[in-house]
């Protein structure tokens, strides 16, 4: 499933290739957020055009809506929203354990109330698995409890054992309906504590998955702590499958985190902030609404060569955000999941030509960060 084609002899970042039933996908890669099957305000055909090989769709809001046997009939996700590339279907756990004044947990599962009409739910690691079956997506994500941050020794322990039994039934589960080329990851926890994160892995290799994802970061901890964890998982898990990062990040966060050995991503940063008007370029993020581009005619970043940046200035777009046009929210997150798709495919670049850190150190030099320019 997963052949490595190239190593950075610097750093521990690799170009891979990950065949699947829909494709095959480079990697390092960027997977846009389509969590209701769509990314919000992209057309398919600009993720197409943009290089998009892998987007992620959410099983517990298509369950909810409009429900996994309905897809099923409709003959799964790809066909149901016309998208014949990967999917990669998270399990749901992260958005059923975000609303823990709603729900119940036990051995057996997590009950929880719909955020849509307040309906009684329960999932169990089985349940999860055959959510995903039914919509057919190419990588299905083992049901975990997304451990919080902070949290004490005692209860991260407590959360990353019961991961490990439902990562388990997980996979019993995924075995009685083997054949249908659907591949199966398994999710480290243990917050930031090394000897649970130790502990975690090694029991996720000792049930074995097709690749293995790190959870529970980016959830509130510092920056250097989150690579710290991070860099300890690129050590643990095994050389031989695709390594994902969950929920990460920020363009310099996923810079950092290929050059310790992660192979996927994914993040709404790109959409949540376009929709917000934070539009990431080469020198930085800025903030769209600022009056200083009322009268701005430059493009958003003169060395990006999307549609946006080629046809449109900032004060038009600025005007577009202050007048709550729909447009807006197209346009913005088009410059922005461009930009992402546009970072990943050079760094994939620099990885192959023995480059990654002189490519990093460039970006990063230039980049001023996530607060606000004032250019």
């Amino acid at each position: 499933m997963f052949e490595i084609l190239a190593k950075d002899g610097r750093t521990a970042a690799r170009v891979g290739k990950l065949t699947l039933a829909h494709g095959v996908v480079e990697t390092p890669v960027f997977m846009p957020v389509g969590t209701a099957a769509t990314v919000k305000a992209v057309p398919h055909e600009y993720l197409e055009q943009f290089g998009a090989q892998m987007i992620l769709a959410n099983t517990y809001h298509l369950y909810l809506r409009p429900g996994d046997e309905r897809l099923e009939r409709l003959g799964g996700l790809h066909r149901f929203m016309s998208w014949p590339h990967c999917i990669l279907t998270d399990s749901g756990g992260y958005q059923i354990f975000s609303q823990r004044e709603l729900i119940s947990l036990s051995e057996e599962g997590a009950s929880f109330r719909s955020h849509l009409d307040g309906s009684k739910h329960f999932f169990t690691p089985e349940r999860s698995m055959q959510v995903q079956w039914r919509l057919g997506s190419d990588i299905m994500m083992a049901l975990d409890e997304c451990t919080p941050y902070p949290v004490t020794h005692l209860e991260a322990s407590r959360s990353l054992e019961l991961t490990l039994r439902w990562a388990d039934r997980c996979k019993r589960s995924c075995a009685e309906r083997a054949g249908n080329g659907q591949k199966l990851f398994g999710i480290v926890q243990g917050s930031v504590y090394p000897d649970l994160r130790e502990r975690s892995a090694h029991g996720l290799l000792l049930t074995g998955f097709d690749g293995y994802a790190v959870g529970g970061l980016s959830v509130g901890e510092p920056k250097a702590v989150m690579y710290e964890v991070t860099a300890q998982c690129g050590r643990l898990l095994p050389q031989q499958a695709p390594r994902y990062l969950m929920g990460v990040g920020t363009p310099p966060d996923l810079l950092e985190c290929v050059a310790l050995g992660i192979d996927m991503f994914d993040c709404v940063l790109p959409t949540r902030n376009a929709r917000n008007g934070y539009l990431f370029t080469s020198i930085g993020r800025i903030s769209i609404k600022n009056a200083r581009y009322a009268e701005d005619q430059r493009p958003l970043d003169e060395s990006c060569g999307c549609p946006v940046c080629r046809r449109f200035t900032r004060a038009y777009l600025r005007h577009l955000y202050m007048a709550g046009e729909i447009l807006s929210s197209v346009l913005n997150t088009l410059h922005n999941i461009h930009f992402y798709l546009d970072l990943m495919s050079k760094i994939r670049q620099s990885i192959a030509s023995q480059n990654l850190v002189g490519f990093k150190n460039a970006f990063l030099n230039k980049y001023q960060g996530e607060g606000e320019l004032g250019t």
